[in-house]
C-alpha cells in the first residue's frame, strides 16, 4: 500500500504542474483578450471625439473667414482679412484630414464632398465681396451683404456639419457604451484569471504543505513510537501497582459512601420525627386556646395565638421542604423518555384546581418530549409554574407560559407578574433567599433551590431573565 501512494504522489506531483502551467496559459490568454478588446473600445471612442472636434475645427475656421471677410467690407481695413487669408488656407486641409478620418463611414463621405463644395463655393463669394469692395466702394457690398446670399450658405455649410456631428455623437455613444462593456468584461476576466490562479496557487501549496507535513509526521510518529514504547513499559508497571490498591479504595469510598447515605437518612428520619413532634404539639395546644378559651383572653391575646399557629404552619412547611430537597438530593435518577407537554399540562391543571377562583392562561408549547427523571421533572414545573402563578397574583391577567426556545437550546418558564432586580439574579437558587417579602408573596424559599438541584442531576444549567414589575422568564437545560 505504501509502494503504491508513492508511486501515486511521484506521478501527481508532474501532473498539477502541467495542470497548473494551462491554468496559467489559460488565465494569460483571457486578460490579454478582455485588455485587447477594452483598448479597441477605447480608441475607437477617441477616435470619435477627434472626428467631432474635426467638424468643429472646420466650422470654427469657416466663422473665421465669414468674420474677417464682414470686417474688411464694413471698414476696408485689409488687417481684418486676417483670419480669412488664414482660414482659406486651413480649410482645404481641415476638410482632407476630415475626409481622411472618416473614410470607413461613407454617409460622412459624401456629407464631406458637399461641405467642400459648399466651403468652395462660400469662399468664392467672400473673394468676390473683397474684390467688389475694392472696386466699387462699399454701397456695392452693402448690396451684397443684405441681398442674403451669404448667410443660406452658412446655414447649409451648418446643417451639413451638424449631421455630421449628429452622426458621430451616435457613434460615440455606441462606442462609449461598448467601451463601457469591454471594461467591465477586461475586470471581471482578470478579477476571475486573479480568483482561479490564486484558488491554483492554495491548491498546490496545500498539497506540498500536506506532503511536507505527511513526511514531517511519520518522522514525528517514529520518534514518537520510541517513546511511547519506552513509556507503555512503565506505565505497565504503574498499573499493575494501581491495580493492586484499586480494591482497597474502593472499597473505602464505598465504605465513606454509605456512611454519608446513613447520615442524610438519619438527619431526614429526626427532621420528619423528632422535630414534628413538638411543633403537633405546640399547634394542637395553640389551636385548643384558640377554639376553647378565645373568649377569656382580648383580641391582642387572640392575635397573638394566630400568630403562633402561623408559625409552626409555617415551619411546617419549611421542614417538608428542606425533606424534598434531601429525596431530591438522595433519591435514584430513573431516566426515560417524558412527554413534557403533557406534564406541563398536567401540572397546570393541578394549579388551577388549586386556585378555582383565578382564571390562569396557561400556553404549553405542544409535542415537547424530553429524557429525564419524570418524579424530578415534575417537582421542578411545579415548582417554576406554581411560583409564576403566586408572583401573577396582582397582575391584571395571569398569563404562564412553558415552551422551548430553539435558538437558546433551552426549556423556559414565562410569566407576566412581579419580576425581579437581575442584580439579586444569583441569588435566587440558593436555599432561604428570597427577594420578596412574606407579606406581598407566601413562601419558604426552597422551591427554587430544589429546581437547581433537580436540574443539576440531569447535568443541565438554570437561570433566570426579569424586569421588575414586567415579569420573568426562567431558562434551564437537560443534559
Amino acid at each position: 500500500m505504501e509502494a503504491l501512494k508513492t508511486t501515486t504522489t511521484r506521478f501527481l506531483i508532474p501532473a498539477l504542474l502541467v495542470v497548473a502551467f494551462l491554468v496559467v496559459a489559460f488565465n494569460a490568454w483571457l486578460a490579454f483578450d478582455a485588455v485587447h478588446s477594452l483598448l479597441e473600445s477605447e480608441s475607437l471612442v477617441e477616435h470619435t471625439w477627434q472626428v467631432i472636434v474635426q467638424a468643429e475645427r472646420i466650422m470654427s475656421s469657416a466663422k473665421d473667414a465669414e468674420t474677417g471677410n464682414r470686417g474688411y467690407l464694413i471698414t476696408g481695413d485689409d488687417s481684418y482679412l486676417l483670419p480669412y487669408r488664414v482660414a482659406s488656407r486651413e480649410l482645404p486641409i481641415e476638410l482632407d484630414r476630415f475626409q481622411a478620418m472618416t473614410s470607413d463611414n461613407p454617409s460622412q463621405q459624401a456629407r464631406i464632398v458637399e461641405l467642400r463644395e459648399r466651403v468652395r463655393a462660400r469662399l468664392a463669394l467672400l473673394q468676390q465681396g473683397i474684390d467688389l469692395r475694392r472696386s466699387s466702394g462699399s454701397d456695392t457690398v452693402r448690396l451684397m451683404v443684405l441681398s442674403g446670399t451669404g448667410k443660406e450658405e452658412m446655414d447649409r455649410m451648418r446643417a451639413i456639419a451638424d449631421a455630421m456631428q449628429s452622426e458621430e455623437r451616435g457613434l460615440l455613444s455606441v462606442r462609449t457604451s461598448a467601451a463601457a462593456s469591454a471594461g467591465v468584461r477586461a475586470r471581471s476576466t482578470l478579477a476571475f484569471a486573479t480568483v482561479l490562479d490564486l484558488l491554483l496557487i492554495v491548491t498546490v501549496g496545500r498539497f506540498l504543505a500536506k506532503e511536507r507535513s505527511l513526511r514531517l509526521a511519520a518522522e514525528v510518529a517514529r520518534e514518537r513510537m520510541e517513546i511511547a514504547h519506552a513509556e507503555a513499559a512503565a506505565r505497565a508497571e504503574e498499573v499493575n501497582q494501581l491495580n493492586a490498591t484499586l480494591e482497597q479504595r474502593v472499597a473505602l469510598r464505598t465504605a465513606e459512601l454509605e456512611t454519608t447515605n446513613r447520615e442524610l437518612e438519619a438527619f431526614s428520619y429526626s427532621v420528619s420525627h423528632d422535630l414534628r413532634a413538638p411543633l403537633r404539639t405546640i399547634d394542637g395546644f395553640s389551636l385548643a386556646l384558640e377554639e376553647d378559651y378565645s373568649a377569656a383572653v382580648d383580641e391582642a391575646g387572640r392575635d397573638y395565638i394566630r400568630r403562633v399557629r402561623a408559625g409552626v404552619q409555617r415551619m411546617g412547611a419549611l421542614i417538608d421542604a428542606l425533606l424534598q430537597l434531601s429525596r431530591i438530593t438522595r433519591g435514584e435518577m430513573n431516566r426515560e423518555p417524558v412527554d413534557f407537554s403533557e406534564l406541563a399540562a398536567s401540572v397546570a391543571a393541578s394549579l388551577q384546581e388549586e386556585h378555582p377562583a383565578t382564571p390562569i392562561d396557561f400556553r404549553i408549547e405542544p409535542g415537547l418530549s424530553v429524557n429525564g427523571d419524570l418524579k424530578l421533572l415534575r417537582v421542578a414545573l411545579e415548582n417554576l409554574m406554581g411560583n409564576a402563578v403566586k408572583f401573577s397574583s396582582r397582575s391584571a391577567q395571569t398569563v404562564v407560559e412553558f415552551g422551548w426556545d430553539p435558538g437558546r437550546e433551552a426549556w423556559f418558564v414565562r410569566d407576566r407578574g412581579a419580576g425581579f432586580d437581575m442584580q439579586y439574579a444569583d441569588k435566587l437558587f440558593n436555599a432561604f433567599n428570597r427577594l420578596h417579602g412574606d407579606k406581598d408573596f407566601k413562601g419558604s424559599g426552597i422551591g427554587l433551590a430544589t429546581v437547581a438541584r433537580v436540574v443539576r442531576r440531569h447535568h443541565g444549567r438554570i437561570w433566570a431573565e426579569s424586569v421588575l414589575a414586567h415579569g420573568a422568564t426562567f431558562w434551564f437545560t437537560l443534559g
